[in-house]
């Protein structure tokens, strides 16, 4: 960046972010810098600077040591970084099963993680058929209407799965869709009973899905699996048999997580 220009070209918004960001690679490359170092490093008034750093310390990603008065980054952004290697990790080792899932039953399959009090896709495999569920990595889905967001609670701890309830917003997608925190601890419990999430057209029209959770070597929940059908080609009659194939790519990545024992297969 070899002036303030770089930044007055941007729209407002897109010219914090590129300078919040210059602020966070100038700070990486030493173990702590001052304003002025920084001021004339990123081509920015010492007035903005400090107005960035002092917003950034107040988010926890910069420190302040108090007798230098020099920034530094904290281990927040470390932290962060851990996340998405723990992603990376864990979509390397469901491909595998993911595939699996989608050569038996043609449909497509996805990879969900629950952030936010929302299921986020983090990986897909497309259906094999041109008519098929849309949907994209990245999107947000609601926890109480998909059977990914019930097979990622109903394993949870209560302390965990009840603090996620309390911040969930029970809107009404379908006829189907649970409407209230009470009916979705029954919908709960009777997920745990089946051993797979299942959602019938509660999210989106016409869409049945099916999913099995997937735990770390803590025997946490992480992650869950689910092959999603469009309703015409959802045979009722072979439910079981789909959750007990999800269920057995769910078991297998589990294991190679490091789980001991997948809970699903306890009586």
């Amino acid at each position: 960046m070899d002036d303030d220009s770089h930044y007055s070209k941007q729209p407002e918004p897109v010219a914090a972010v590129l300078k919040v960001f210059g602020l966070l690679a100038a700070l990486g490359e030493r173990k702590e810098t001052g304003i002025s170092e920084l001021s004339l490093r990123l081509a920015m008034p010492k007035a903005t600077v400090y107005r960035f750093l002092q917003t950034m310390k107040a988010l926890g990603f910069v420190h302040q040591e108090p007798e230098s008065e020099r920034y530094g980054l904290t281990m927040k952004l470390f932290e962060l970084g851990a996340r998405a290697l723990q992603y990376l990790d864990l979509i390397e080792l469901a491909k595998r099963q993911m595939r699996i899932l989608s050569d038996q039953t043609s449909e497509a399959v996805h990879l969900g993680v629950l952030v936010d009090n929302e299921v986020i896709y983090i990986d897909k495999v497309d259906a094999k058929y041109n008519l098929a569920m849309y949907s994209r990595v990245g999107k947000r889905a609601p926890i109480h209407a998909t059977a990914l967001g019930k097979a990622l609670l109903a394993w949870e701890t209560p302390e965990r799965r009840d603090a996620v309830i309390a911040g969930m917003r029970f809107t009404r997608f379908r006829e189907n869709s649970v409407a209230s925190p009470a009916q979705f601890l029954e919908e709960l419990a009777r997920t745990r009973q089946r051993k797979y999430g299942l959602d019938h057209e509660e999210f989106e029209e016409h869409i049945v899905c099916i999913a099995a959770p997937i735990f770390d070597h803590w025997n946490s929940v992480v992650a869950a699996l689910s092959v999603s059908f469009p309703e015409f080609r959802f045979d009722s009659t072979r439910q079981d048999e789909y959750g007990a194939m999800v269920m057995a790519a769910g078991r297998a990545v589990s294991l190679e997580l490091g789980c001991s024992s997948y809970p699903l297969d306890a009586a």
